[in-house]
């Protein structure tokens, strides 16, 4: 296993890809066990942050739903009809235009990120290099209840 810091460094410089790759903003809920991630990163703006906490949109996001029952990618329009509450709605209203979702791992520890752009949806190949930062996320994290203290602390502050 590599040491805390190789961890730390190597999450950074996939987060700082993320962040370049998703200009309105991303989230990360990794290693889900349980209904509850080990890690959850989040560059969305604070504002549709603190909207999505106060309207609970967690219980309704068809974005979760899938991530948590399905692996691979989706293109949030493509999930419309499985939104009446109108959570995808809400969040293109707080900027966020371009969504696509994607899922690794098991049922048991899966990662599930929502990622977005204003410029437009992403094309295939994006997807694929979106979809290889997400799935090093959850390789990298791994056994995360394992490493020290101080390791789980760093990242934690990453997101």
């Amino acid at each position: 296993m590599a040491d805390g810091r190789q961890i730390i460094d190597k999450m950074a410089q996939l987060i700082a890809q993320l962040r370049a790759s998703c200009d309105s903003g991303f989230a990360l809920a990794i290693h889900i066990r349980y209904t509850r991630p080990s890690l959850l990163y989040r560059s969305y703006s604070q504002e549709w942050i603190e909207r999505y906490s106060e309207k609970g949109y967690m219980l309704f996001d068809p974005v979760v739903r899938w991530g948590l029952t399905h692996s691979g990618g989706i293109d949030w329009p493509d999930l419309a009809a499985e939104d009446p509450e109108g959570v995808l709605a809400d969040a293109k209203a707080h900027g966020l235009l371009h969504g696509w979702t994607y899922s690794t791992g098991p049922a048991t520890s899966r990662t599930i990120s929502g990622l977005t752009r204003s410029s437009g949806p992403f094309s295939d190949a994006e997807k694929v290099t979106l979809g290889a930062l997400v799935d090093a996320v959850h390789t990298t994290t791994e056994g995360m209840d394992q490493f020290d203290t101080a390791t789980q602390e760093a990242l934690r502050t990453l997101g």
